[in-house]
């Protein structure tokens, strides 16, 4: 009776203390979040109760299996498993504690910054940062799991020997996805890209929506992905038009007859600016660039505080301008004489 009420004290015991403890600590981050709500870090760590609970768990049962007398004859099996078990929510509880303290960083200098740029890398360099941590922690969990085992452990040490020769074939085998690591960092910190730039690339406009440590994801105007390697930024041009100031100037260009009124054009244009909402007011105009026997062209220059707003405002001013001028003015629009020339047969 004994041996069997044993390993369901110690089991339960672990248990117990596991779900105790587990509720004590929420309970303190809910009070200090109740009692901080500037600080987001303590809501954050609330996400680290469940890894906490599996490594108290786990190291209760570790220490206390022997003593329970049970998997006779497989109690060195059970204890591997368990410090396997072990080693990986130890790494679990790692990276959500590292994830909390960055993502608290972040949205703290985020609620009182009004520099959308810095927010931007900021955020860029966070979610690197965090990528990068959470696959050493995975490497070196997976490395303890591995020397946890005796035989790895001998193994591991006559590999040593032979370290040089494996880590110059695996740099000439990986160039690629090195190239990319590389390139990411280069990223994260030399602020040439970030999470929520517009940039133009290959021709296609976008905004960027994720980066990783090898790749770069940009989102199109028409809800497109577009997956490229992080090595292109660092290798190729490419228009970034958040970097720096945000705001950006448009032009739209009409193709018009002669005798097309530009004075009234361009107080027809100032009139639709003043009730675009996207126009920012800083700058406008109206000029005559180029004429050709049949034809002159003019361009309209408008300003907006970001890419979005520019390209919806010269969207505006063409749609409007040509209906005002279908309207009001049809002999400006380009015509194709017919008429004979004079001594035609």
């Amino acid at each position: 009776m004994e041996g069997a009420l044993r390993p369901v004290l110690v089991v339960g015991t672990a248990l117990v203390v596991t779900l105790a403890v587990g509720y004590a600590v929420d309970r303190a981050l809910r009070a200090a979040d109740a009692r901080h709500p500037e600080t987001p870090l303590w809501h954050l760590l609330r996400r680290c109760r469940l890894p906490l609970q599996v490594v108290l768990c786990t190291a209760m049962l570790r220490g206390g299996y022997k003593a329970a007398h049970v998997a006779s004859g497989h109690g060195a099996a059970l204890g591997q498993c368990l410090t396997l078990v072990l080693i990986g929510a130890t790494a679990w509880l790692t990276v959500r504690v590292a994830a909390a303290g960055t993502d608290s960083s972040y949205a703290r200098y985020a609620a009182v910054s009004r520099d959308v740029a810095k927010i931007r890398r900021l955020r860029t360099q966070s979610t690197l940062i965090q990528r990068v941590f959470t696959a050493i922690v995975g490497v070196m969990a997976v490395a303890s799991m591995l020397f946890s085992f005796p035989e790895m452990r001998t193994f591991g040490a006559s590999m040593l020997a032979s370290a040089g020769v494996i880590g110059i074939v695996a740099g000439i085998a990986a160039q690629s996805t090195l190239g990319n690591l590389f390139a990411g960092l280069q990223i994260a910190f030399g602020d040439m890209v970030r999470i929520g730039d517009t940039v133009v690339v290959d021709g296609e406009w976008g905004t960027v929506e994720e980066i990783t440590l090898t790749f770069l994801s940009v989102r199109t105007w028409d809800e497109r992905r577009i997956t490229m390697p992080v090595s292109y930024f660092t290798s190729k041009p490419f228009e970034n038009w958040s970097r720096g100031d945000p705001r950006m100037t448009g032009t739209v260009f009409f193709h018009l007859d002669h005798a097309a009124p530009v004075g009234a054009m361009r107080k027809r244009l100032h009139e639709i600016l003043e009730q675009a909402q996207e126009w920012d007011r800083r700058a406008w105009g109206l000029v005559v660039i180029d004429t050709t026997p049949t034809t002159i062209q003019l361009r309209a220059l408008v300003t907006a505080k970001d890419a979005d707003d520019v390209f919806n405002l010269r969207c505006i001013v063409r749609e409007q301008l040509l209906d005002w001028l279908r309207e009001e003015h049809p002999y400006a629009l380009p015509r194709v004489s017919t008429a004979s020339a004079p001594g035609a047969l």
